[in-house]
């Protein structure tokens, strides 16, 4: 109410949704949106995505937003022909990559995944074939600091590599200079 900013925000949101409207025209967030109330009200057209689309895969499942898991659940949530609960969805993700957050990620959908989903199997690909030993280690070691994540290791049979170099810059245009610099050498 009393934040000038967020009243301006506000108002601009306001004749954003105008402007959609008039148009005939919806963004992405309106599509799941409206998708996700109709599936909730109408029956009979989420029994037909539900048999349209029999199996669901989702990649970078960490970057899902609390909409989209909603709009999958609907999906995937179907009953077989014994009256069984089935959920025909396979995810990909990596809880240590969620970078999203300031886009509306959240992290809960895949940390919850097998409470959300249950009977799910979980298949952990810790094996890197791209980094070095020295790498890994360093990732390691920052990683099992997030205090929100799965227990994994990352292990390669890469060799060990050149050790870490750790710099920090005044600024990101030091930062760059010296990029370019070491690129130039």
């Amino acid at each position: 109410g009393g934040d000038f900013n967020m009243q301006r925000i506000a108002k601009v949101y306001a004749e954003y949704q105008k402007r959609l409207h008039s148009n005939n025209a919806l963004d992405f967030d309106d599509l799941i949106y409206l998708t996700v109330r109709l599936f909730q009200s109408n029956e009979q057209a989420l029994l037909y995505y539900q048999n349209r689309f029999k199996y669901i895969m989702v990649d970078e499942y960490q970057d899902t937003n609390t909409a989209q898991f909603t709009l999958l659940n609907l999906l995937a949530t179907t009953t077989n022909d014994f009256g069984d609960i089935e959920h025909n969805l396979c995810v990909v993700g990596d809880d240590d990559q969620s970078i999203y957050k300031f886009r509306g990620a959240n992290i809960q959908n895949i940390l919850n995944f097998e409470r959300a989903y249950s009977g799910t199997t979980v298949i952990k690909l810790e094996q890197n074939y791209r980094s070095t030993k020295s790498i890994l280690n360093a990732a390691n070691e920052v990683i099992q600091n997030n205090t929100e994540r799965k227990d994994k290791k990352l292990w390669t049979e890469n060799e060990e590599g050149d050790p870490i170099h750790y710099t920090l810059y005044d600024n990101d245009l030091a930062e760059a200079d010296e990029i370019t610099s070491q690129i130039k050498d």
